[in-house]
């Protein structure tokens, strides 16, 4: 929450009447500024919708909405799919999950926010007026915090007074589609010049006392802010709206609301959002303009005067059709012809019967005696010089806009395939031109929401909205605590083993569950927050994927994928054979193939797959080798020699204790012999004594 005691009151720091008559000046110079390309645009859209004249609207040729049509799914057909990617692509677990979470963050508002709506609205703009543009807002929704406990000054009530605490239960992205008659900035030659841009938002009267509810006095007073419109369409769409300019001024750093032609502003704040650059908006989408200032050119401006020329003919066609009926002259007057052949000359409505009083000068002058019926040979001669004469004009027409023939698939079946592909490369560069400019337009949508999603959405939102729920670092600590524990108990019971005398346990590490591992092995969320908060976008490469704004070529795909996978086949051949005799050389092969991997956009799909693959296959090949596994005859001959090696083990030990018999046996007889001859001897010296 900010801290009110330092931010004023608007009124206190700007005069809303000075600053209103200020603004709406500036709005009035702006208007003026764009006039005559408002006159124009507004012009073009009702010949674009046959607004015109009804009558003459029937016998007019459609040829804008005909190049409108075919321009449209050509420039711009899908919803752009956003991509975000580190703009330093190194080995950062937190900058590779932050990118993932901003990533699906701008699919889910894409789809939220109806972009694909949106840019088909900018698209019909840019075609037909050559400017389309968008407004992006930031929403959030409130809800009184639940502190566990009762204030002193009432429920939902802080202590000490003041504004009740809230928490944000949910937050978006609007991205608003703008009408281009409702968008003005500064007159400026390029767009970085441009000091100031401002939208008119309608508001119905709930919405602008909720608003503004001190604004209701201003508009009463000055009779302000209604707009009748110049037709009953415009009036029957403004009835009960206040139309209000919301004004972003760079210069002066700050915002301003003012009513429609309300000399006192509504209110003056600080931008509510703080982007890089400043707007909320990106730059228009522009079609042809100059270097002399930004007021763009319609494309109906360069041939509009074809166009006048192609409905002249169409209606001189049209009324010549009409004199493609049978025209028959016949004399009148009592018993000139029959009651029953008039009756017979009338079969069909389509039939003109011309009476001619004055037969005989008639037939004088040429005409027989019989019925006359008018020649429409020639008329026939007239109207087709005037299609031959439409089709000209009507090439030239493809000639100026760069409607190729292959675009509008004409062609001709003596055309060989690679002509076809010339036409198809070079009639196309201006349509590719505009889906460039498009596309780009896309981009810088994504762009900001991306900025504005790193600024402000809060923890809860970025993993409830992508599905990745991350730990946060009060989790991992006590984790990490727990593992401490586990230490501690270990050295101590080791501690207690010595003590008395019993074998040391060896120490093992905590056994982890798998889901605590992996959220272990993640990053945290504060760490996602802290980076995206203090690096905003400026450490990501925000892009949309390359062609998803235009149809796709299912050929031009398959194609691609096809040349993918041969690549990625033929290459692995050869780095088997080659990782097989030089194990040093598979980092180096894995990084050549993730090179040549990003270069196909089939690829991107598998790059993640490719990245953690090579990883495992570097690591094993620069690992110590393993012995190989032994074989079941591997096992029985390794058997084979344990038992002839233990065998001859007992053999060696039984000859040792034989041995060890036969001298103690030996070392026996020989004390026996000596005991045996001292006997002896001294039975033959005993009767000498005698």
């Amino acid at each position: 929450m900010e801290d009110e005691s330092t931010t004023l009151p608007a009124e206190e720091q700007y005069d809303l009447a000075k600053v209103g008559a200020r603004w709406q000046q500036e709005i009035e110079r702006a208007q003026r500024y764009f006039k005559s390309w408002v006159d124009r645009c507004t012009k073009i859209e009702k010949i674009y919708l046959q607004q015109n004249d009804q009558q003459s609207a029937k016998r007019r040729f459609a040829m804008l909405w005909a190049n409108i049509s075919v321009l449209q799914p050509a420039i711009y057909a899908r919803v752009p799919q956003p991509v975000v990617e580190r703009r330093f692509k190194d080995a950062q677990p937190v900058a590779r999950m932050a990118s993932e979470l901003v990533e699906r963050n701008l699919s889910y508002t894409s789809e939220d926010a109806d972009l694909d709506s949106v840019m088909r609205s900018v698209r019909d703009d840019f075609l037909l007026c050559a400017r389309g543009s968008v407004w992006l807002r930031y929403e959030a929704d409130f809800a009184p915090l639940d502190m566990g406990v009762e204030p002193s000054d009432g429920p939902g009530m802080p202590a000490g007074g003041g504004s009740p605490l809230e928490e944000i239960t949910d937050e978006r992205i609007c991205i608003d589609y703008v009408h281009w008659s409702d968008f003005l900035h500064s007159p400026a030659r390029r767009w970085k010049d441009v000091t100031w841009v401002a939208r008119r938002v309608p508001m119905t009267d709930g919405e602008f006392d909720k608003r503004f509810p001190e604004g209701r006095e201003y508009i009463a007073a000055n009779g302000a802010g209604s707009n009748h419109g110049t037709n009953q369409t415009e009036r029957a769409q403004n009835e009960g709206k206040i139309y209000v300019w919301e004004i972003w001024c760079k210069t002066e750093d700050y915002t301003v609301w003012i009513a429609d032609g309300c000399p006192v502003a509504l209110e003056v704040s600080e931008p509510p959002l703080k982007l890089k650059g400043f707007w909320p908006c990106p730059r228009p989408a522009f079609g042809t303009m100059s270097t002399s200032s930004l007021i763009p050119v319609p494309d109906y401006v360069y041939y509009q005067g074809q166009c006048d020329e192609i409905d002249l003919l169409t209606k001189r066609i049209n009324k010549l059709t009409d004199q493609l009926r049978l025209k028959i002259f016949y004399p009148s007057g009592d018993g000139a012809v029959s009651p029953a052949i008039e009756k017979a000359m009338r079969p069909e409505n389509d039939t003109v019967m011309v009476p001619i009083p004055e037969w005989a000068a008639f037939s004088d002058k040429g005409g027989s005696k019989a019925v006359v019926t008018l020649p429409i040979d020639d008329v026939q001669k007239v109207i087709v010089a005037c299609i031959e004469a439409r089709k000209q004009l009507i090439e030239d027409v493809y000639q100026i806009t760069g409607i190729s023939d292959i675009v509008r698939g004409d062609t001709q079946a003596s055309e060989t395939a690679t002509a076809q592909r010339i036409k198809s490369q070079w009639g196309s560069i201006r349509i590719r031109d505009r889906q460039a400019e498009l596309a780009r337009f896309a981009r810088d949508i994504v762009n900001l929401a991306g900025e504005i999603i790193c600024d402000q959405f809060q923890p809860e939102t970025l993993m409830l909205v992508s599905g990745i729920q991350l730990p946060t670092a009060q989790q991992k600590q006590q984790v990490e605590m727990q593992i401490q524990q586990l230490q501690m108990a270990q050295q101590q019971a080791a501690q207690r083993a010595q003590q008395m005398g019993q074998p040391t346990p060896p120490p093992q590490p905590p056994q982890l569950p798998p889901e605590v591992q992996k959220m272990m092995e993640q990053p945290t969320i504060d760490e996602v927050v802290q980076l995206l908060r203090n690096d905003s976008v400026r450490g990501f490469r925000i892009d949309i994927e390359t062609d998803s704004t235009i149809e796709p070529d299912e050929d031009a795909e398959k194609q691609r994928r096809m040349e993918f996978v041969q690549m990625v086949g033929g290459f692995m051949q050869q780095a088997g054979a080659i990782a097989q005799q030089t194990p040093m050389l598979v980092p180096v092969m894995v990084e050549t193939l993730l090179f040549a991997a990003r270069g196909f956009r089939a690829g991107r799909q598998l790059e993640n797959t490719l990245e953690q693959v090579g990883a495992q296959l570097s690591q094993a090949a620069t690992a110590p080798p393993q012995p190989p596994e032994p074989t079941p005859q591997d096992m029985i001959n390794l058997k084979t020699t344990q038992i002839k090696a233990d065998a001859e083990q007992m053999k060696a030990q039984t000859g040792l204790a034989q041995a060890q018999i036969e001298h103690r046996t030996t070392i026996e007889q020989a004390r026996s012999d000596m005991a045996a001859q001292a006997l002896q001897q001294y039975q033959a010296q005993q009767p000498a004594y005698q």
